[in-house]
């Protein structure tokens, strides 16, 4: 007989039904428990582990032979998941070579990390490897833009998968169209797209009005609207909607002279109600939009005004090779499932951004544990070589943050692992954020690769006092490492969103409510003391749980 299908429902209740159904049970399931990574859309991995529980009997057979990826990779793959307590367990071989060691390069902040992934994916260009064979895997979109630009820069063909390119998103665009009508009000494009944007009751008609008008007059839809606000031609709501958008220009139109365009752009998108709109918003990806229009005021510091901002951009969005054209693939690590490349980049490996600090939080160990099957899947879409990489100081919710490599990095096996040297003197001591690391007493990269990155640093640090950092723990030293050479300082541990470490029952020397530093989650003050472990509420990331040596009084 025909097999009945089962009412759309989550996937854990109609494994029960099945389970409990009295027909009878010739059920074949497919899938790898170590590539499980949507639970974000409501895929739950213990259907699959507790599959033997729920049909006693079941017959269990391991795929185990793996015709991807080199001895290398996959055995740093294989150490790395195997970290997971919620698995099956299998032991993948290849017959393949071993080939090159998985590489770990380190990078003074996200430009750098562009730079060095540009530089090497030419190199590999000039020894004629084709760039469809090499793959820009990121953990968050916002990501993309940095690499984007960069490869406008050199003329290297990309490709985006899995969605729209960072500056065609809908949430760039509308942004886009704002700073577009500010520089030029005659932009009738930009103008239409954003006079209803977020909603001010200016709907179809009101818009069509404004086209007879301008058509009428010949003149822009701006000017247009200027004009019909002193009339009645429209409802007392409408007009008043859009006098108010009209004011709103004019303001941010003389503010364009007298303020930095960073901070205008701020101030607009604040203004005109379009953050707020987002922030209101409760879909899914509500928060990744929030994230690319922080990293869109940041791309903006790059260029001396708005003007040729835009003009950077119009160049950008021109761009548009052929589906067959050969170029670099760029995407988020979930587009990448299912997909392979010779060459694979991964870019971000440090704590907060992979695993995500949203994961920790909201799931706690489920989390990190599905963020490291991501980071599993990352590394086998790589055939010949993957290349992962970390910056030291990374822009996110518009603050500029000194990171901690990922705790991911310190669970790949030694053998399977080269560290390259740093570019733009990044050092890394084995500073993850999860337990010891065997990288404690590696001395810091070297600084001699002194790249636009590590020179704008040292320029603000001459502005800000010389070369004293303060006496703030964590601070960059002289050799150019953020943290000097040889530190065994370390990074407490991260487990379900929270930085703890366990009280060695020394008594700290910090009291209540003392004003502390931190060089990742900056000022707060203590709250609860347990032997050397603090409870400090942080001014802007909430309250978390730090050893005492890693703040310092002020």
């Amino acid at each position: 007989p025909h097999p009945t299908p089962l009412p759309a429902r989550g996937e854990r209740e109609q494994a029960e039904q099945m389970a409990t159904s009295s027909a009878p049970k010739n059920i074949c399931c497919v899938g790898d428990d170590d590539q499980s990574i949507y639970g974000w859309r409501g895929a739950e991995v213990d259907n699959i582990l507790r599959f033997d529980h729920d049909f006693p009997g079941a017959k269990v057979i391991r795929l185990e032979r793996n015709y991807r990826s080199t001895g290398h990779i996959l055995a740093a793959a294989s150490h790395l998941i195997a970290h997971n307590e919620g698995r099956l367990g299998k032991t993948l071989r290849t017959e393949d070579v071993d080939g090159e060691m998985v590489t770990v390069t380190g990078a003074w902040d996200s430009e750098e990390e562009a730079r060095a992934i540009g530089e090497e994916i030419e190199q590999l260009q000039r020894q004629g490897h084709a760039l469809n064979e090499i793959a820009i895997l990121v953990r968050a979109s916002f990501q993309m833009r940095e690499f984007e630009d960069r490869f406008v820069t050199l003329g290297l063909p990309y490709r985006v998968i899995g969605g729209p390119r960072f500056y065609e998103r809908a949430e760039i665009r509308d942004a886009l169209a704002y700073l577009r009508v500010i520089n030029s009000p005659a932009d009738d494009l930009a103008f239409e797209r954003i006079v209803n944007v977020p909603k001010r009751g200016l709907g179809d008609a009101t818009v069509q009005m404004l086209h007879d008008h301008a058509r009428k007059r010949r003149m822009p839809l701006f000017e247009a609207a200027r004009m019909v606000i002193d009339t009645d031609e429209l409802k007392p709501k409408a007009r008043g909607s859009l006098r108010g958008l009209i004011e709103n220009f004019e303001r941010w139109q003389v503010q364009r002279d007298a303020l930095p365009h960073t901070e205008l752009a701020e101030i607009v998108l604040d203004e005109s109600g379009y953050t707020e709109m987002w922030q209101k918003d409760r879909s899914a990806d509500a928060a990744g939009r929030l994230e690319n229009l922080k990293e869109l005021v940041r791309s903006m510091e790059e260029f001396e005004n708005l003007q040729g901002f835009l003009e950077h951009i119009s160049l950008v969005m021109d761009r548009d090779g052929g589906a067959d054209e050969d170029a670099v693939s760029v995407m988020t690590l979930h587009s990448a499932k299912g997909l392979e490349f010779e060459t694979v980049f991964l870019p971000g490996w440090e704590e907060g951004l992979f695993p995500h600090q949203r994961a920790l939080d909201e799931q706690g160990r489920a989390g990190l544990e599905e963020e490291r099957r991501l980071a599993h899947v990352g590394i086998t879409r790589a055939r010949k070589r993957a290349k992962l990489y970390f910056a030291t100081n990374r822009r996110i919710h518009g603050t500029w943050n000194t990171t901690i490599p990922s705790r991911f990095l310190d669970e790949l096996p030694a053998a399977n692992v080269e560290i390259t040297e740093s570019k733009g003197g990044s050092g890394w001591g084995g500073m993850s954020g999860y337990g010891p690391s065997r990288f404690d007493n590696v001395e810091s990269f070297g600084s001699s690769y002194s790249t636009p990155g590590w020179q704008r640093a040292q320029a603000n640090r001459g502005r800000s006092g010389g070369g004293s950092n303060g006496g703030r723990s964590g601070g960059f030293s002289e050799s150019g490492s953020s943290y000097s050479s040889g530190t065994t300082r370390r990074a407490p541990f991260t487990i379900e969103g929270e930085l703890v470490a366990k009280s060695t029952g020394t008594e700290s020397d910090f009291s209540l409510k003392d004003r502390v530093f931190h060089q990742k989650f900056g000022y707060g003050h203590v709250t609860k003391i347990d032997g050397n472990k603090l409870t400090i509420a942080f001014d802007k990331a909430g309250e978390k749980k730090v050893v005492d040596s890693f703040v310092e009084r002020v």
